[in-house]
């Protein structure tokens, strides 16, 4: 089977396994209810779950895949499918709980940090970036201290390299956890940032069939849910699902060589969005940057007069539009972009706050 073939069969099946997890939810009532003081703005329960349909396509088509003869491979090996697939489970497991008991914040944040420790542990990691300054690469995996031995294979721990890496892949699943604010943000954003991992993959000179595979089995996986997730949505992803999407991306750009830049551009809004709101909770508002309010850049798009369609969309072609450019751009082109998103996020949230759009989204 081509990759492809495979983008096409995860789809396929995201699509029947959402139905099923969605008339499950129903059944056994695990939905997720407005309240009035909360920030939610779907005004009836919806069905949660989205994110095991989404994880369950997943493995379901790493296994045929598999079966294919496609791993290991050169680029990743079983351990790293294994570390994948475990952390996923554990994302899905603590996002259940969540679901199902409304877990505390101390309590939330024990499953992403488990689930980045596993991938650390099975030999994932940022061994080294591109020099955005000069030539070359910057490693951070000169100190390597031997953990233990399994099977006569050494098992390091490398503190710079997994420190970064640990950071890193708390950012990207957080980022998305915290986008979730709209029907088929999230999701949409996963499909976007897979899709443009596949693309550097099979179009750069940095040829990656086994990456790029990984990525498109991702992206049908997401695809075949967005359809019940787009407004209104039919399902919601879930704790576990906002979580693992934002993760497998950091997971992604990792394995494909580091393109933690290119990632960051697709991201990039979410994380730069939860950097301003903190400060104007801190600067301005003088209280917790934890406390959860409609004040996040998607909200306030609807608030400045677009419809709920009309900002996710426009949310979406703003991560096409950076993440696409990746593309074409090698590191200090990367850094340009970078710098020109960060200027653009917060230019708009600036623009957002000191001016009113009118109801049809003109200014």
């Amino acid at each position: 089977m081509t990759p492809l073939l495979f983008f096409i069969l995860s789809f396929i099946l995201s699509v029947g396994l959402t139905l099923l997890v969605r008339y499950l939810s129903l059944k056994f009532k695990i939905l997720d209810f407005p309240l009035s003081h909360s920030r939610k703005i779907h005004q009836t329960p919806i069905p949660l779950g989205g994110g095991v349909a989404i994880f369950l396509t997943f493995v379901i088509c790493l296994f045929i895949s598999w079966q294919c003869g496609f791993w290991p491979s050169h680029h990743i090996e079983l351990k790293h499918l294994a570390g994948m697939i475990f952390a996923g489970a554990i994302l899905m497991f603590g996002g259940f709980l969540d679901d199902r008991f409304h877990l505390k914040p101390i309590y939330q944040i024990i499953w992403p940090i488990l689930a980045s420790l596993v991938v650390i542990m099975s030999g994932i990691g940022i061994e080294y970036i591109n020099n955005p300054f000069g030539s070359g690469y910057i490693y951070f995996n000169q100190i390597k201290i031997e953990v233990f031995r399994f099977k006569g294979i050494p098992y390091y721990f490398t503190p710079l390299a997994d420190i970064f890496t640990f950071i890193w892949l708390m950012i990207l699943a957080y980022s998305t956890k915290l986008l979730d604010g709209l029907d088929g943000l999230v999701s949409g954003m996963g499909v976007i940032g897979s899709l443009i991992i596949a693309g550097l993959c099979f179009l750069t000179e940095f040829f990656q069939l086994d990456v790029g595979l990984l990525a498109l089995i991702f992206s049908g996986s997401i695809l075949g849910f967005l359809i019940f997730n787009f407004h209104p949505a039919k399902i919601f992803l879930g704790e576990g699902g906002s979580l693992l999407i934002g993760f497998y991306l950091g997971v992604l750009s990792i394995i494909s060589g580091s393109k933690v830049a290119t990632s960051f551009l697709i991201l990039g809004l979410a994380v730069l969005d939860i950097v301003w709101v903190a400060w104007r909770r801190i600067a301005k508002e003088h209280k917790s940057p934890f406390l959860g309010d409609q004040e996040h850049l998607h909200f306030r798009l609807l608030k400045a007069g677009f419809s709920h369609r009309q900002a996710v969309i426009f949310l979406w072609l703003i991560a096409v539009l950076w993440g696409g450019l990746a593309l074409s751009f090698r590191t200090k082109g990367k850094l340009l972009l970078i710098i020109s998103l960060i200027l653009f996020i917060f230019g708009l949230n600036w623009f957002i706050e000191h001016r009113r759009l009118d109801k049809k989204g003109n200014f």
